[in-house]
């Protein structure tokens, strides 16, 4: 195991989610967030055992020292698939899943389809040729296992192209948790904001959390800036650095 960058004063190693895992940083404390809230959901996501790997889809592991601190304990199955839009597809999918919101999980596809999984839940499945289309296949189901089905095509066939597009566009003053840093391209990259905290003068550190190419377990990354461990500041920048890509600040987006 490689050791963490992070001081005992910053991590909690026996807690196994985001919030009881981190502290924020000397001067700081985390925003208050809406009970219910895809913004609570985040931060209550369940983290694998502190110094555990993130597995890409073929089970070998990722190395984690200068990139990431933890993993997120997700499923990604065994095909090159979870991604970074598609880990972030998953989380805000997950989130209404997890309400019986299906009604509002959907995305849409590179050709620009819109794929539903209420649809999918009355037995439809989907031929992505072309503009893509419906066709009726099986009985009406909703299982977990249906979800995951329905996410794996999704995932085949969105990306940080089709992601950006659908996303509204953010200021850096109006930064929330969920909010996406994401430049659509082939490659391109996307990070989520996975918790925020403030001081008192208003200004705001926040943590990332990505999956990346080949498909791998979602990770919460360090910053480059090793003072800062897993948060981030733009206090004074014009770019986001971290481990792996380079944003500018224009491209931080929202789900509508």
């Amino acid at each position: 195991m490689e050791k963490s960058l992070l001081s005992d004063k910053t991590v909690n190693s026996e807690g196994m989610t985001v919030e009881s895992r981190y502290n924020p940083p000397k001067g700081y404390r985390r925003i208050q967030t809406e009970k219910g809230s895809f913004a609570q959901f985040l931060r209550n996501q369940k983290l694998k055992p502190y110094g555990e790997k993130a597995l890409f889809y073929n089970g070998q592991a990722k190395r984690s020292e200068g990139i990431y601190d933890s993993v997120i304990d997700v499923e990604i199955g065994n095909r090159d698939l979870h991604q970074c839009a598609d880990a972030i597809m998953l989380l805000r999918a997950e989130y209404f899943y997890s309400r019986k919101e299906y009604g509002k999980i959907n995305f849409n596809f590179v050709s620009g389809f819109n794929a539903e999984y209420s649809k999918w839940m009355e037995g439809y499945r989907i031929n992505p040729k072309g503009k893509g289309n419906y066709y009726k296949k099986t009985a009406s189901s909703n299982t977990y296992k249906d979800f995951r089905n329905f996410m794996n095509i999704v995932f085949a066939y969105s990306g940080t192209i089709s992601l950006e597009k659908e996303m509204k566009p953010q200021t850096i003053e109006n930064i929330q948790i969920g909010d996406v840093f994401i430049m659509g391209g082939s490659p391109g990259h996307a990070v989520i904001i996975l918790d925020m905290a403030v001081n008192n003068k208003g200004e705001k550190v926040f943590m990332l959390a990505q999956s990346y190419m080949p498909a791998q377990q979602t990770q919460i990354l360090v910053n480059p800036d090793r003072s800062m461990g897993v948060w981030y500041s733009l206090k004074n920048k014009d770019i986001l650095v971290t481990p792996e890509w380079k944003f500018p600040l224009n491209k931080l987006r929202r789900f509508q």
